[in-house]
């Protein structure tokens, strides 16, 4: 109403009138007789005052901030005054108390500086001469000579603290709209909990930080006076709420909570001026108080070469203005650099007075911070141990709060965010997987899944709280996103969880070209999608190098043996320094199917057609047929043992004839197979006649790479290869004379969700 008022603007009138008509419904709810009759004038008094006051605003056009703090105290006064005689109605001896009687302030209007000895002297004589129960009006004071000052932010509870000190009071409550002082900000931290106990160092920390259920001043006067409060829930009074004093919990955790101020700018004067030259903060910081700029954090490095602090973001300017006019000699001399600021940051900082002493905390931080690849811009903390605090980038700030309750506060249990492309066979049957063990994974290994984004090749669907695997199909279909990897990864990177997956699920190329910016995200990526990895080899080392450089899992084992430790297997060769001589292998189980299954008795077309209805191959068989599957997979395993291996570089022997290469449909694919079904079987025939069977192997021999249906007899490992089995054969200088085997399904939805299954379990425990 004031603010409308200033500006000129008769709506205030509006405002007003809501305002009046509210007290006197709650007057006409809650009263009845006599005490209606004696409420109602007094009332009409008060909202008198304030309309002629409001209506004087209107006219000079100016609310001063002492003219606000008598505007603020009216609605203050009327509800007090109600309450007060609700309470005498129902039996129970209760006065009025105008606060402005007993707290005394300076004329700091709109913050009042206390006056604590007057105030604490009329708060005991007014107590000692009215033993009844006070409704006092909370927030509201007066300066000398009786003009009406507020106390700011949180002023009521102030208000309560300040009675208490000046009655020596045992206890003070604090009742609010929520279960006490809770780990981190619940409307940001979805497993925030309520803080037992906590000392006022440490409440005054969290406050400091943005709690916003305490408040600096009303801790004041209860340590001064060693006075227990208890922030209690009016919704939810049976809950103990917390308990804040000056005895710490030696069994608590070591960090009791994690808060957060979320719009600062950071301002760094740097040089070599300010190397050994005695003041120079003293100076700096001087000049910024005589601006009337609060600093909110500082940090200088042991080198002196540069202090970095952060105020709010409209003061930024003013203070870089202020501290150059203060070293402007030293920037003429070149000795100090213009201030530098940043902004669009934020600062988060995990309090407890537990730290002190105990090692790992730090690590523990910075740890949390940067697997979840949140750069640390600055950092801060105070000898104490009491509170270490790091400055992020503003966008990252819900991010880091999560991981930081997650690795302080639910270490035992680990929450993984999935973003998922693709839910076809492999998609689909992962996340029945996933459902199946969502218990056995949060019970024994500390994980929870959570599928917070889903899309097939038509719609996507989002849910941060989860998408529920019960019925994710009717959920995706009745979305109305359209799918574009674009928006899918933008979202992805918008909602920044913490410990984010992405899955591809797909064999798309479109979404293989978003890897580069996920890996950069700071987001580990697991894939059965081959695309990526064995394309152009300057792409492959791209996408490695920035996993590297980000620290974060690119995985990618299902790409050659499904399920298979394939990868894994000869990247342990490697490391632990054994030497590759040649690797041998059927690597395609969709061609492992077919040929051990074309046998006497059937006819290779409808060998391959079975293997395509059981979803072995591709949906076109000739990607499988002509080499192209296998190819990649051995592009991928000589790239892994570090030959820069390109497609043309392999060599492919081409098993189908002509025709079904250029049959325009699958199937017209298919009756052209059937046209060749005695090549192949002059082939089998072939083989068998010298006790051997057809395998389509792929070798990599001292840099050569090829791809060919070879005949193997009964003392190769090939040669006892079933149902769709996939075999790898690993010839090094360790296991020359008896070479190492790799054997098991190598297609199938199955083993193929299952290997994306295990990646996604690997990246959860590096995440922990």
């Amino acid at each position: 109403m004031g603010q409308l008022a200033a500006k000129g603007d008769e709506a205030y009138e509006q405002r007003f009138e809501a305002f009046r008509q509210r007290h006197l419904d709650a007057v006409d709810e809650l009263l009845q007789g006599e005490y209606r009759n004696m409420v109602l004038p007094e009332l009409q008094r008060s909202n008198e005052v304030l309309k002629n006051l409001l209506y004087g605003v209107f006219l000079v056009r100016e609310a001063s901030r002492r003219t606000m703090d008598y505007v603020l105290s009216f609605g203050e006064r009327n509800s007090a005054f109600i309450i007060s005689h609700v309470l005498r109605q129902s039996g129970i001896n209760a006065s009025y108390l105008d606060a402005r009687r007993i707290i005394k302030t300076d004329k700091s209007f709109g913050a009042g500086r206390v006056d604590f000895k007057l105030s604490y002297q009329k708060i005991r004589e007014h107590y000692a001469q009215h033993p009844d129960v006070q409704v006092v009006t909370g927030f509201v004071a007066s300066a000398k000579g009786g003009l009406t000052t507020t106390l700011g932010r949180g002023g009521s509870d102030y208000t309560a603290s300040l009675i208490a000190a000046g009655l020596d009071a045992s206890v003070i409550e604090i009742w609010t709209d929520v279960d006490g002082v809770l780990t981190a900000d619940p409307r940001r931290v979805r497993r925030a909990f309520t803080i037992p106990s906590m000392t006022y160092a440490e409440a005054m920390e969290m406050s400091h930080f943005g709690a916003k259920v305490i408040y600096p001043p009303t801790l004041q006067p209860a340590l001064q006076k060693k006075i227990p409060l208890y922030i209690k829930n009016t919704f939810n009074p049976e809950f103990e709420g917390t308990l804040i004093s000056d005895r710490p919990d030696p069994d608590a955790h070591a960090v009791k909570g994690i808060s957060s101020i979320g719009n600062i700018a950071l301002l760094t004067m740097s040089g070599s001026g300010l190397f050994g030259v005695p003041g120079i903060a003293g100076r700096l910081f001087s000049s910024l108080a005589a601006a009337d700029i609060n600093v909110i954090l500082i940090t200088q490095g042991s080198s002196e070469h540069s202090i970095s602090f952060a105020v709010q973001p409209s003061l930024a300017n003013r203070a870089r203005k202020r501290v150059e006019e203060e070293f402007e000699y030293e920037m003429s001399m070149n000795v100090v650099d213009p201030v530098k600021i940043e902004e669009d940051l934020s600062v988060v900082a995990i309090i407890g007075e537990n730290m002190r002493y105990q090692p790992g905390i730090s690590g523990r931080l910075f740890q949390a911070l940067g697997k979840n690849g949140i750069n640390a811009v600055a950092i801060a903390q105070g000898s104490s141990e009491l509170n270490i605090s790091v400055v992020i980038n503003r966008s990252d700030e819900a991010k880091a709060l999560n991981a930081l309750h997650e690795a302080f506060f639910l270490s035992d249990t680990k929450e993984l965010h999935l973003f998922m492309i693709g839910v076809g066979l492999i998609g689909s049957t992962l996340i029945e997987q996933i459902k199946a063990q969502a218990a056995f994974l949060k019970e024994k290994r500390g994980l929870e899944l959570r599928v917070v984004g889903l899309a097939n090749s038509r719609k996507m669907l989002f849910r941060e709280e989860g998408i529920a695997l019960e019925d994710w199909k009717p959920s995706l279909e009745a979305c109305d996103l359209k799918m574009d990897p674009a928006i899918f990864i933008g979202k992805m990177k918008e909602m920044n969880l913490s410990n984010t997956i992405f899955v591809d699920n797909t064999a798309s190329e479109q979404v293989t070209a978003y890897y580069e910016d996920i890996l950069d995200s700071s987001i580990p990526i697991s894939t059965p999608n081959k695309i990526a990895i064995s394309s152009g080899f300057a792409q492959y080392q791209r996408l490695k190098a920035i996993a590297a450089r980000r620290g974060v899992q690119f995985m990618y084992e299902t790409n050659v043996g499904a399920g298979l430790p394939v990868i894994g297997t000869l990247n342990d060769l490697i490391i632990s320094g054994d030497r590759i001589i040649k690797i041998e292998g059927v690597v395609s189980g969709s061609l492992s199917y077919i040929f051990n299954n074309f046998r006497a008795g059937t006819r290779f077309s409808e060998v391959v057609k079975k293997a395509q209805e059981l979803g072995y191959t591709e949906p076109d068989p000739r990607i499988d047929l002509n080499g192209l599957d296998v190819q990649r997979k051995l592009i991928i395993l000589a790239r892994e043992t570090g030959l820069p291996l390109e497609a043309e570089d392999v060599e492919i022997e081409n098993i189908l004839p002509q025709a079904c290469q250029q049959a325009e449909t699958i199937e017209d694919f298919f009756r052209e197979l059937q046209q060749a079904d005695d090549i192949f079987d002059q082939l089998r025939e072939s083989a068998e006649e010298e006790g051997k069977a057809l395998r389509m192997v792929a070798s990599l021999n001292e840099g050569k790479a090829t791809i060919s249906l070879q005949r193997v007899d009964s003392s190769h490992p090939f040669y006892s290869l079933s149902g769709s089995d996939n075999m790898i054969v690993f010839t090094t200088d360790r296991y020359r004379e008896r070479p190492l085997v790799v054997r098991g399904p190598g297609a199938g939805a199955e083993v193929t969700a299952a290997g994306v299954f295990a990646e996604i379990i690997t990246i959860g425990n590096y995440l922990s």
